[in-house]
């Protein structure tokens, strides 16, 4: 992993880095066991067991052979619509980050646990109190008001501490919050991304109802909303679905990046699609303003990746961003 900035510039998530912490403790905890098996078996002897988490696992297979909410995303129209579950397996072997299926109850009873500070109901001690207060210090300054412990976030924006982390994967939303000051926690799972502006508003609603607030959450809401159907249906007017086939027909049939594999551009019928292999979606093509042209994938849960065409010493190339990197796909030989 190479950070971007300097050290303690700015405030980076690495989901990558979460990971090798969480598969250390596992093999310290598990020793001489492979380490996803060590980890997957360390948290359960040693969280869900002695919570009660029940419905708690990091088997894929045994949580979706039982009564599970399925991921939902919307479409390129704003349509909401069951995911596939293909890009969701790309968080197992990084799982210490955020792969555990769960249910609001069991959510609710590890809350129990920050809130008694390290005590089961029982009256047994699961984690000492310092051990635990010390993951609530300051490591990183988030905002005026917002800091980043290890792995907790505290919030101090309405004047009363809030501890919470969340949890994103497309179709799939959670936080888990608590004010230690107040003995009251909240636990919100949700799955579809147009719930997502929920899970924010929901810790503002419930320092509503504790601290008779002024009820603003509720009115933020209908505004976030409004604001987002409006903000898809001006995208919209800028897609053509399906693609262009005339922009489609100047595309070739393979593109190779050697950070991140391949894109196979494959007709279904009138309808565009762009493979990786681990998942594939239809797509959209745009005409942007500075000439240049665009498609994007257009189905739940990869929504969104724009790709946008070039060429370079006479080779095709289709060419995706993130917040602070390139990625170049070169055309290459069919396979």
């Amino acid at each position: 992993m190479q950070p971007t900035t300097g050290f303690g510039e700015v405030f980076q998530y690495s989901n990558l880095m979460a990971a090798a912490a969480g598969f250390i403790g596992g093999s310290k905890a598990v020793p001489g066991t492979e380490l996803g098996k060590a980890y997957d078996q360390a948290m359960q002897k040693k969280v869900f067991d002695p919570l009660g988490m029940t419905r708690t696992t990091f088997d894929y297979a045994k949580a979706l052979k039982g009564d599970v909410a399925m991921p939902h995303g919307d479409d390129v129209d704003g349509k909401v619509m069951r995911d596939r579950m293909e890009v969701h397996y790309s968080i197992y072997p990084a799982r210490p980050a955020g792969g555990v299926w769960t249910s609001a109850r069991d959510l609710a009873r590890y809350v129990q646990m920050e809130l008694a500070k390290g005590v089961l109901p029982d009256g047994k001690r699961l984690v000492s109190e310092k051990n635990l207060l010390a993951r609530y210090e300051k490591k990183v300054t988030l905002g005026e008001d917002a800091t980043y412990g290890m792995a907790l976030m505290v919030d101090k924006r309405y004047g009363v501490p809030v501890v919470h982390h969340g949890g994103d994967l497309p179709g799939y939303h959670s936080d888990m919050i608590w004010l230690p000051e107040h003995g009251v926690g909240a636990v919100i799972l949700i799955n579809s991304d147009s719930g997502v502006p929920i899970r924010g508003l929901l810790q503002r609603r419930l320092q509503e109802v504790l601290f008779d607030g002024k009820p603003e959450a509720e009115e933020t809401l209908a505004g976030v909303v409004s604001r987002r159907k409006a903000a898809i249906a001006k995208e919209r007017e800028r897609l053509v679905v399906p693609a262009d086939p005339e922009l489609v027909a100047k595309l070739g049939k393979r593109y190779a990046c050697k950070e991140l594999g391949d894109v196979k551009v494959v007709q279904d019928g009138k309808t565009t699609v762009f493979d990786t292999g681990e998942w594939k979606s239809a797509v959209a093509s745009r005409k942007n303003d500075d000439g240049s042209v665009s498609f994007i994938t257009i189905e739940p849960s990869v929504a969104g990746f724009e790709f946008v065409v070039g060429d370079k010493d006479g080779k095709r190339q289709l060419v995706t961003r993130d917040a602070q990197h390139e990625y170049v796909f070169l055309e290459a030989a069919a396979r």
